[in-house]
């Protein structure tokens, strides 16, 4: 994974970690998906030359990656569960898969269970998104589980529509996100709710 900043005049900066300032723009280079992150103060002009470095950027690649727009405050996708990595930043001897991140290691959680350990918030949300597994419910259920949930901790207590929803899981299921992906995305959200609202 490559990451990248970019300056007023559409000049990239190589970078180790995102700090996700409002006027800033980066390009993540995840090798199979291209992200173009946009702070909401950022200019027009920085975002046009930044889809334009882009796309040269993957013209030189020999399997063509899939250029994804994200907007800040609207993450959405495997975008959204890389946010905590990029934030911290990559180390350069150790670059970080985002697939093993997101593996439901439900077998490994159930025996540090077995021999009476508690298990912690990766653990709760690897049983929490093995069980959603289990309920085999179809890809595209599973993307409007996740677009509600992620408009939840968007919007609050405001009302969502239906309309909001499938607009947001159109943009999650072009994002290339596996079902496994899918289910710890749901789990994570909806503990980390459950655990808000008893605050």
């Amino acid at each position: 994974m490559k990451l990248y900043s970019v300056a007023e005049n559409g000049a990239l900066r190589k970078i180790s970690k995102l700090s996700f300032a409002d006027n800033a723009v980066y390009l993540v280079d995840d090798y199979k998906n291209m992200y173009l992150w946009f702070g909401q103060k950022a200019s027009k002009k920085k975002k046009d030359l930044s889809q334009k470095k882009a796309d040269t950027l993957n013209e030189k690649k020999d399997t063509t990656a899939n250029i994804q727009i994200v907007h800040q405050g609207k993450e959405f996708g495997a975008f959204l569960a890389m946010m905590d990595i990029l934030k911290k930043g990559l180390k350069a001897k150790a670059p970080i898969e985002r697939r093993t991140e997101l593996e439901i290691q439900y077998d490994d959680t159930i025996e540090l269970i077995d021999i009476g350990l508690e298990p912690d918030l990766e653990g709760e949300i690897t049983i929490a998104a093995h069980k959603l597994a289990q309920e085999k419910k179809s890809y595209e259920d599973l993307c409007k589980d996740l677009a509600k949930a992620q408009l939840t901790i968007i919007k609050g207590k405001s009302k969502i529509t239906a309309t909001e929803i499938n607009k947001k899981a159109k943009e999650i299921h072009k994002s290339s996100s596996t079902y496994d992906e899918l289910c710890w995305l749901i789990a994570e959200i909806n503990l980390l709710l459950k655990k808000q609202s008893f605050k």
